[in-house]
């Protein structure tokens, strides 16, 4: 393994939801490379329950035993307030706040039609509305430093589409959208904003069931995808190496890195004498459909196994 480089020296990054998992191995690399943290983790199961701040003190005596500089903040990220406290912890520490890392999440699967509302409205709490309020949060910080980076975890459950999922699937789509938004927003302050889509065996997948043959194999190769292999391409679009990269969505699985696609037209008919039911029916389905996306699933797209 390469030595630490001092990729992000003297960075100031809040991370959230690095008390374990992906965030932590986040929270870990960065401060191998020269970043200051500060190491959200309200310290909740993956449904979102309960509260144990040790989490990320635990990460943060890590990182201090290891020569790094590290801070800990046990505040919620779907409370408004919350996230202006552990931004405000960055700059009173730290004396600035140069990237934010959106990873705090839950879940709370279940079959659309059995979905309850408090179901939906906790995951998009969490997931969406938490990266809206840290990332609003950190902007006034950015727009007055004339520079920053957002990263942002998604999900192919999102991006692609997943059984059970409709909350988060709804939650990681829109972080995407979010993130576009702010890096349109944004650029103007040198401020820069990407997705990350990560594979990895974590605690937030590690209640897949595996009932039967197909489920086994999956859990067998999710199992071989480890989250400090996401850590390296985070550090990067955290640095000033990545000042020209923005708007992209990003996928990690093992050690490949993939640039997602994004939304455009595919193909178009038109007509002069404008459209009725009916011409669309006979010309325009029939012309389409070939192009049309099938209800395929994470796995049915990336159905190889992991480099």
């Amino acid at each position: 393994m390469s030595q630490p480089t001092g990729f992000v020296q003297d960075k100031v990054v809040l991370v959230t939801g690095a008390g374990g998992g992906i965030g932590r191995d986040f929270a870990l690399a960065l401060a191998r490379e020269g970043a200051k943290v500060v190491v959200n983790d309200l310290g909740a199961s993956v449904q979102g329950e309960g509260r144990d701040t040790a989490r990320a003190q635990a990460v943060v005596d890590e990182i201090r035993a290891a020569g790094g500089q590290a801070v800990a903040n046990g505040d919620s990220v779907s409370d408004w307030d919350g996230a202006n406290r552990m931004v405000n912890l960055a700059v009173e520490t730290f004396g600035r706040i140069d990237a934010v890392i959106n990873n705090a999440g839950i879940l709370r699967d279940r079959f659309f039609f059995n979905m309850s509302p408090d179901e939906w409205r906790s995951v998009i709490d969490v997931h969406l509305n938490g990266a809206f309020y840290v990332s609003r949060a950190a902007a006034s910080h950015f727009k007055e430093q004339q520079s920053g980076a957002y990263i942002h975890m998604v999900s192919t459950s999102g991006l692609i589409g997943n059984f059970g999922q409709a909350n988060y699937s709804a939650a990681k789509l829109g972080i995407a959208a979010l993130s576009k938004s702010i890096a349109m927003d944004m650029a103007k302050f040198k401020v820069r904003s990407n997705c990350i889509s990560p594979f990895a065996w974590s605690r937030m997948i590690n209640s897949i069931p595996t009932d039967t043959d197909e489920q086994r194999d999956r859990v067998a190769r999710l199992q071989k995808m480890e989250t400090a292999k996401i850590a390296p391409l985070a550090v990067f679009l955290a640095s000033d190496a990545a000042a020209d990269v923005t708007g992209q969505i990003f996928a990690v699985r093992a050690n490949e890195i993939f640039l997602m696609s994004q939304s455009r037209p595919l193909r178009s008919l038109h007509t002069e004498q404008g459209w009725t039911p009916q011409s669309v029916a006979d010309r325009v389905v029939p012309a389409l459909r070939p192009s049309f996306y099938k209800l395929d699933r994470s796995q049915d797209v990336f159905d190889w196994d992991p480099v």
